[in-house]
Parts: C-alpha cells; sequence; structure tokens
C-alpha cells in the first residue's frame, strides 16, 4: 500500500492564490516616484506639505493598512495629520488597542495579572514624526518613503510588525514644511537651491524652539501632539528624526550621554539602551557604517521640554537620532578621531561623498529597527510602561525620598569629615540625617484660588493636563495640614502615573557639577540645566507631605479661572483692576483699542473694602466700557470694581503706545516668543529691521522699542551673513524681504537708539541685548568682568540657562503688581553693578541678586559673583528711558512671573517711576 503524500500540487495552488492576490494589492499603491516624478532622495528635490498630503490621501484610498486622522490645525491654519499605519485586522479594532494603550500608560484600578493579561492582547504602539525643524527636510522625506513602504512590502518582518505594532506616522510642522519645500523648489536651476536663507522662521512664531515647547504646549502643532502622545494613544517608543549628525559621521542614535535626570524611571533608560542597541546591530548587519552614541555628541535626558525628552517623564521610550543629508549633495569630511572603532562608534565610516538617498536608507533602517524591536518585546513594552506607571502611583502613596546630586555631596562631606574626626556612624544614621522626614517628597501640591494672580495658576494647571496630568478642585473650602483653603482651589496629587513629570514641574532641579576634572571648565549640558515651570510662572503652592484628602472633583477636560461678574458702576463712577494679575492688562488693551480712556492710580485707595494698590488702572464708566469690562472678566477671570471715580490729581492717563519690535532677516525666535506673547495680551505691535532703526525712523513713529535677547548691537554672528552680501546674493531674496536685510552696528545703529531716548522714547533690552546699557556709556560694571572688562572664564563662572531668584523694589512703577521676589531665567546673562554717580544719573535698580546663593532651580557655578548686582534697571536717558534686563523675563513664553515688567515697561509714563 502507498503512502498518501500532501499534494504538493494543491498546496502551490493555494498558496499561488494568496501570495499574488496580496501582490496584486500592493502594485496598487502609487509609489513616490509616480507621485511626484522623482524618487524620495532624489538629488536637488523636495516635496512640500500640501504635496504630501495629496499622496498620503491617495495611499489611504489604495491600502486597508493605513487610516488618516486630523489631530489638529498648525499655527497659519493646515491641517494636522497622522497617519495610522497597521494590519488590516488591527485598524478594525483601533479603538480597543488605543484603550489597552491607555490603561497600561495610566496604571489605575489594574492588577498585575490583569495587566499582564492586557499585554498579551494588545499592540505595541510606536510613534515616528519627521520635520519637526523644517528645514532638516531628511525628517519630512523619510516619512512619505517609510508610508510607502509599510503599505506595500509583503516580506514575512513587514507581516509581523503589522500584527503587532501600531505605528503612529506625525508630519510635525506642517506650515514650516511648506515654506521649506517651497523655498528649495524655487529656482529652476537646480544647482542654485538651498534649503538655507529662508526670509522667515519655519515655525510662525519661534522656528527651532518648537523643540522646545514640549511641557509648556503654548503651540498649536505641540497642543495637536501633546495631545496624542499623552491623552490619546500613550505610545511606548516615540521616535523623534532630527539633523545633522556629529561630523564625521551619518548619524548619531541612542543611547546617550549622562546625566539622566533622577526623576524619570530608570526602566525607561535601560529600555533606551535596548531599542539603541538594536539600531546600532541593525546599522552593522546591513552594512551601513558611521553611527555614533553617547559622548559621541552632546545629547543627553536630563531636559524635559524636548519632544523626545519629555516622554521619558512620561515612562515612555523617547529616540531622537541626528542625521547628515540634504538633495543638494555632500562629503562627509575626515574627522581623524572618528576612523577609531570605540564603544561609541563602533563601526565608522570613511570619508566620502554623500547623496540623500543615502541617509533616506538609514533613516528607513533607523525606523525598521525600531519597528523590529517593538514587536519582538510587545508585551514587554506594554507591561514595562504599566509597571512604571504603578511605581509611580506606590511612590505617591508612601513616604519617599528623591536623591540629587547634592544631598550625595552632603553624605560624602560628612562621612569625610566623621573619618577625619574619628567617628563612625551606622548607614542607617546617615541616611536619617537627610532623609528627614521634612525632605521627604510631597504627596501633592495645593494651589489655592484666593492667590494673586489666579488665572495664570490655572494657566500653569492646564500646561499639566495638556501632558496627561489629572487636576482635581475643590468644590467647597476644606482645611489641609491646618491651612485653610477657599473653594476653587486645585489639587495635583502626585499618586500618578506620570508622577515624574508633576515632580519635575514644580521641584528644583538639582543639576551635577559636570566637570571633567578640578579647575577644568564644566561641561555645557545639552539644553536647560534648570527650568521648574510653577516657579518660571509666578504660581504660589503648598507641598504637602502626607496623605490628604478633601471636598475634591476631577477636572474635566481643561480648568479654568471662575468668571466673575461685574455690576453697573456708580453713576460717574469706574471700573477698577490691579495689576496683580497678567491679564489685567488685556483689560487694558482691549480699553485702549476701543478708545476708552485708561488711568493708573497715582495712590492707594480702597473700592468696596478691598485695598488697591498705586498703579491700579481705573476705566470711567462711559459708553462701552461696560461690555469690554464684563468680558475680559469672563474671559480671563480677573476681578474687575465698580466704583466711585477717583479724585482727578489721583490719575495719570494711560496713553496708547506705539510699539516696535526688533526683528531681522531669517526671522529671531526670541522676537517670535515676544511676538506670540503680544498676541497672547492683544499688545498691538509692528516689526522694525536694523535697516529700519538705521534709517532714524524710530522717532516719531514708535514710542517703544523692543530688543529682544539677540536684538544685540554690534554683534555680527547673529546676522546670519546679511552684512557684506553681492548684489547677486542680494538679488535672490524676495523684494518684500528686502528691507529686512543688514545688522546692528556700533557706528550708525546705537546713534540712532541714543536719538530715539533722548527724544522721549522708551527702551526695554532684555537678556544679552541689554549690555546696550554699558554701550551707551551709563554709569554702570560689568559684574562678570574684571577690571579690564574682560569676561570671567567658565572655569570661574557658568549659569547654563537655569531659575535664579532676583529681590524686587515694588515700589518702582516697573515692577507693580509683583511681589518682593521674583524668579527669572537666567543664562550667563550681563549683571550689572552701579557706579557711584548712578544715582544722580537716573539709574535705578528695580530687581538685584539679594544672595550669595540665587539659584532657584538648576545649576550655577560660582554664582556668588552675582550677588548684589543689579539684573533690571530703569535709567533716564534724555527725555526718554532706558530697561535693561539681564535675565530673559519672557523666556519661551514660561516666564509669566515676569511678564510684569514687560508690560509695565511699556505702559511706562513720564515721572512715573519712583524719584
Amino acid at each position: 500500500m502507498k503512502i498518501r503524500r500532501p499534494n504538493l500540487y494543491c498546496l502551490a495552488a493555494l498558496i499561488a492564490l494568496t501570495v499574488p492576490a496580496a501582490a496584486a494589492a500592493q502594485r496598487k499603491i502609487t509609489t513616490p516616484a509616480e507621485q511626484f516624478g522623482k524618487p524620495i532622495g532624489a538629488d536637488y528635490f523636495l516635496i512640500n506639505y500640501t504635496q504630501f498630503l495629496q499622496y498620503w490621501d491617495k495611499l489611504s484610498k489604495q491600502s486597508d493598512r493605513m487610516k488618516l486622522t486630523r489631530i489638529g490645525t498648525s499655527t497659519q491654519g493646515r491641517p494636522m495629520m497622522m497617519a495610522i499605519v497597521s494590519s488590516p485586522a488591527n485598524l478594525k479594532n483601533l479603538a480597543r488597542y488605543q484603550s489597552i494603550a491607555s490603561r497600561l500608560a495610566n496604571a489605575e484600578g489594574l492588577t498585575d495579572r490583569q495587566a499582564k493579561a492586557l499585554a498579551a492582547e494588545g499592540k505595541a504602539v510606536v510613534w515616528i514624526d519627521g520635520g519637526l525643524h523644517a528645514t532638516e527636510v531628511l525628517g519630512s522625506h523619510q516619512l512619505v518613503q517609510t508610508t510607502y513602504d509599510l503599505l506595500s512590502s509583503n516580506d514575512a518582518e513587514t507581516r509581523r510588525i503589522l500584527d503587532d505594532v501600531i505605528v503612529l506616522l506625525v508630519p510635525a510642522n506642517p506650515d514650516g514644511w511648506e515654506l521649506v519645500g517651497n523655498w528649495y523648489m524655487r529656482d529652476a536651476d537646480s544647482l542654485k537651491r538651498s534649503t538655507s536663507g529662508l526670509p522667515v522662521l519655519y515655525q510662525h512664531y519661534i522656528g527651532h524652539d518648537n523643540n522646545r515647547d514640549t511641557y509648556m504646549a503654548s503651540q498649536a502643532e505641540t497642543q495637536a501632539m501633546d495631545s496624542i502622545l499623552f491623552r490619546a494613544w500613550y505610545p511606548q517608543i516615540m521616535y523623534n528624526h532630527h539633523q545633522t549628525g556629529p561630523a564625521g559621521t551619518v548619524m548619531f542614535a541612542p543611547p546617550f550621554r549622562d546625566p539622566f535626570n533622577y526623576n524619570v524611571d530608570p526602566l525607561v533608560m535601560t529600555e533606551l539602551d535596548l531599542v539603541g542597541a538594536a539600531m546600532h546591530s541593525r546599522f552593522i548587519a546591513e552594512n551601513k557604517p558611521g553611527t555614533t552614541m553617547r559622548t559621541g555628541a552632546n545629547y543627553s535626558t536630563w531636559f524635559n521640554g524636548g519632544m523626545r525628552t519629555t516622554t521619558y517623564f512620561h515612562n515612555m521610550i523617547g529616540l531622537l537620532t541626528e542625521t547628515i543629508g540634504n538633495p543638494t549633495p555632500m562629503n562627509i569630511p575626515l574627522v581623524p578621531d572618528r576612523l577609531l572603532r570605540a564603544g561609541i562608534t563602533p563601526f565608522p565610516i570613511a570619508p566620502q561623498p554623500w547623496r540623500f538617498a543615502q541617509s533616506i536608507a538609514y533613516s528607513l533602517t533607523a525606523n525598521r529597527a525600531v519597528l523590529d524591536v517593538a514587536s519582538r518585546y510587545r508585551e514587554t513594552f506594554l507591561y514595562n510602561i504599566y509597571q512604571m506607571g504603578r511605581n509611580s502611583i506606590q511612590r505617591g502613596s508612601r513616604d519617599s525620598w528623591t536623591t540629587t546630586p547634592h544631598r550625595v555631596e552632603a553624605w560624602k562631606a560628612a562621612m569625610a569629615r566623621d573619618s577625619a574626626e574619628g567617628r563612625k556612624k551606622t548607614t542607617a544614621e546617615y541616611l536619617a540625617m537627610l532623609n528627614t522626614p521634612a525632605s521627604r517628597d510631597p504627596r501633592g501640591y495645593i494651589i489655592s484660588s484666593d492667590q494673586r494672580d489666579f488665572p495664570t495658576a490655572v494657566k500653569f494647571v492646564n500646561t499639566l493636563i495638556k501632558n496627561g496630568i489629572t487636576i482635581h478642585r475643590a468644590t467647597s473650602a476644606f482645611q489641609v495640614a491646618g491651612k485653610s483653603y477657599p473653594a476653587g482651589s486645585l489639587v495635583v496629587k502626585t499618586a500618578q502615573a506620570f508622577r515624574p513629570h508633576i515632580l519635575d514641574m514644580f521641584e528644583p532641579q538639582d543639576h551635577p557639577d559636570d566637570i571633567p576634572y578640578p579647575g577644568a571648565a564644566p561641561t555645557p549640558p545639552y539644553d536647560n540645566a534648570g527650568w521648574t515651570l510653577a516657579y518660571q510662572m509666578g504660581v504660589e503652592f503648598d507641598r504637602i507631605l502626607d496623605a490628604f484628602s478633601g471636598p475634591f472633583e476631577k477636572v474635566s477636560g481643561f480648568a479654568k479661572a471662575p468668571a466673575y461678574s461685574v455690576a453697573e458702576a456708580p453713576a460717574g463712577g469706574g471700573y477698577f483692576v490691579s495689576r496683580n494679575a497678567n491679564d489685567a492688562f488685556v483689560l487694558v488693551n482691549r480699553a485702549l483699542a476701543a478708545g476708552l480712556p485708561v488711568s493708573t492710580l497715582t495712590s492707594a485707595t480702597t473700592v468696596s473694602g478691598i485695598s488697591l494698590a498705586r498703579g491700579t488702572f481705573y476705566i470711567p464708566s462711559v459708553p462701552g466700557a461696560l461690555a469690554v469690562v464684563r468680558k475680559t472678566a469672563t474671559d480671563k477671570g480677573i476681578q474687575i470694581l465698580p466704583g466711585e471715580a477717583p479724585a482727578a490729581d489721583q490719575l495719570l492717563a494711560v496713553r496708547p503706545v506705539r510699539i516696535a519690535l526688533w526683528d531681522m532677516y531669517g526671522g529671531s525666535m526670541e522676537s517670535g516668543w515676544i511676538r506670540f506673547l503680544f498676541d497672547q495680551f492683544e499688545f498691538p505691535y509692528k516689526l522694525v529691521f536694523p535697516p529700519d532703526i538705521d534709517s532714524g525712523r524710530l522717532a516719531g513713529n514708535y514710542d517703544v522699542l523692543i530688543l529682544p535677547d539677540d536684538g544685540t548691537v554690534g554683534r555680527t554672528n547673529r546676522s546670519r551673513g546679511e552684512r557684506g552680501l553681492s548684489a547677486e546674493a542680494l538679488a535672490r531674496i524676495p523684494a518684500e524681504y528686502r528691507g529686512r536685510v543688514g545688522v546692528m552696528s556700533t557706528a550708525v545703529s546705537l546713534p540712532r537708539i541714543r536719538e530715539f531716548l533722548t527724544a522721549g522714547g522708551t527702551v526695554l533690552a532684555m537678556g544679552n541685548a541689554s549690555a546696550i546699557g554699558l554701550q551707551l556709556g551709563l554709569p554702570l560694571t560689568d559684574a562678570l568682568a574684571d577690571s579690564a572688562g574682560r569676561l570671567v572664564p567658565r572655569a570661574k563662572f557658568f549659569v547654563p540657562a537655569s531659575v535664579m531668584r532676583l529681590a524686587v523694589d515694588t515700589a518702582n512703577a516697573l515692577a507693580f503688581g509683583m511681589q518682593s521676589e521674583v524668579d527669572l531665567m537666567y543664562n550667563n546673562n550681563p549683571a550689572f553693578r552701579l557706579k557711584p554717580e548712578a544715582d544722580s544719573s537716573g539709574i535705578k535698580r528695580v530687581a538685584w541678586f539679594s544672595s550669595a546663593t540665587p539659584l532657584r532651580s538648576g545649576w550655577a557655578w560660582g554664582q556668588g559673583m552675582l550677588e548684589g548686582s543689579a539684573g533690571v534697571l530703569s535709567a533716564k536717558v534724555g527725555k526718554g528711558t532706558l530697561f535693561l534686563f539681564g535675565p530673559d523675563i519672557q523666556f519661551r513664553h514660561q516666564s509669566h512671573g515676569a511678564f510684569k515688567f514687560l508690560f509695565n515697561g511699556i505702559y511706562s509714563q513720564p515721572g512715573s517711576n519712583r524719584e
């Protein structure tokens, strides 16, 4: 009897029925070359965002592996789209998988057993974005090819990835992509094409700083992406594509160098290393040399604020790559140290010509490595994000202590001292020395609703909500730790999955002293060393160290300041609003725009039993006033009091002002942040450029000139080379932008600014631009320079972007509405000492470093040098006033606690400063 064998012909026929069917479906997928006429990565060729969306729309109709969804609207009104790519079966069950991702990330109400079951059922979620920095065109264009490859490929690895992983593809900056794509392709001569020389910022307000906005979430694009990352999909892996790679390499990829932020769960760091190792290993296996890691570049995991770094504080694996490449061919230079095989560069690359298509290939390999490891470790990543969230909830529910660098130094000093003196303590005694009950981590924070500027506190809380933090509101008055709080107070408990982010927004950062050897200059951090947002925004809060409860309800959506009702003023009276709230200036701007009279009180008064300080705004009850007042009280939640009119000699009129805000060709990010601030608070303004200043057209046309941090005089390094442009280069600039080309010079610009001041103008100079006070010859000295005028070396003084505390003269009109101390972002900025003749010259110290340890959050090496120096000054120059702000009073729209310096300066009146 014959043994019956499987009918191989039937099996082959069955395979033929399935594989060709899949292949036939793939043939319907339009290739990038078919869509655009050239392949992605072709030399001298880019597409714009409009073309990209058209392609995505076509692909979504051709493939059952892709679903398009709108996640928001860009600053300039373009749709922000996200492509969800996975297997057809997964796409049909997206709601379930999204629910699993959310439940595991938030880690509430789950047992370990339940979490394991969800992890086994769920799909890994991986975010891949591109084009955040629009001139880094590799990031946007790899998205095009990545989408096509995932939709069209049918190899075993792709099918496994699509079965195990839900991929979120996100173009991060639609407006910038459109701008750069059009700019590059504008020239018919391909050899003249370049991504450089853009006339404006590639994000309308903030340009490159769009990767510094994630925890603040001020911009429309950030808000859209935060909503997906932290409130909708909670990806276990987030991959942020950037350019360019370190010289002599092709790509930097994780792992990163130290330090990593001690608030972050350590499992984030080990998983980050795991994914990074998979990336480098795949490059080597595919014979793609030239990747580097760790100290191969300056990138670290300390900063919270970038798109990939904020994810660490949400228990996610945040990836950053920096890769060379441009549609204009380039060369990899000879960097001898990069050619030696080492742990940071295991597979060096030789100097050679380099094409854009090669960079696209590297990006695709990186993406494939990330998706592969997400597939292979699907259950592990899903369960571990739950474990990290569970650990955070447990830590926030019991006594815990955070070990910071300077706590370690205190232990080391105590142990050394005891050893030298022959004393010996037990480990428990040393731990108890610093781990005292008073030094515990908080169980939560209470933000009282009766503080001076509660609307700003609400804005702070909403930044937390945008980042996925749960907030509670008190429905009635309550007491905690012997203190009473009114209804409406806001409560942030730390027993949450994203506890690391909460601590990082309320607690000071303690950056370690990163110094290679004794006497060496400190190694700069990748970005900020400190940023504590609650400090910067001037929020008053209480740290609660023990478990507490109260009449609390969860805030649904976003928090709102209570809308005050405003009664009609008595006949002949008007409306009073304190400067305590920043949004009082919105009312002033709206009233002036409506043609209503506005004044300030020249002395304190009392209205309806409430004391109002000198400087309080007053709007008489004229036709139209009540409507403006009521709308603002409702919109902004500020208290506006009706009352009898003050005596005429108690009022000083507030005039509408014509504001000139400095900017430059290509756009200044610092100026852009101020534009954004002005638009939020409804200040009218116009941009002026170096040629406008040099023409002498300031006086008579403007009342106030704003010089942001990079609006410095005589520094050509910030001018992007516009000085000395050839006629041919100038002709290539669009006509409407040629009037912006130029630099601020000491020979021409400085005398024009002096003329503007002398004629009665007001100048507000911020950050490094405040050095103009020295350039104008005011009786000041640089607190950070020696007797010869040389700046002290970094080995002796170094404060990289950290929060510092200054004392404030609240009697000075520039500080109306402020408290006696203010926290400001300081980044090695100017600080001033007054010469003996300063007072007789009309120079007033408004805010100063009153101690030898002004650091509040971050890192300050040699900070004692600042003691007694002035950070904020006002100076009379002819009929005008010059305000100097050494620290950055508008830092990335975060320093709300210092905004009043800017607002008061704009509306300063002759003779209103304290004499």
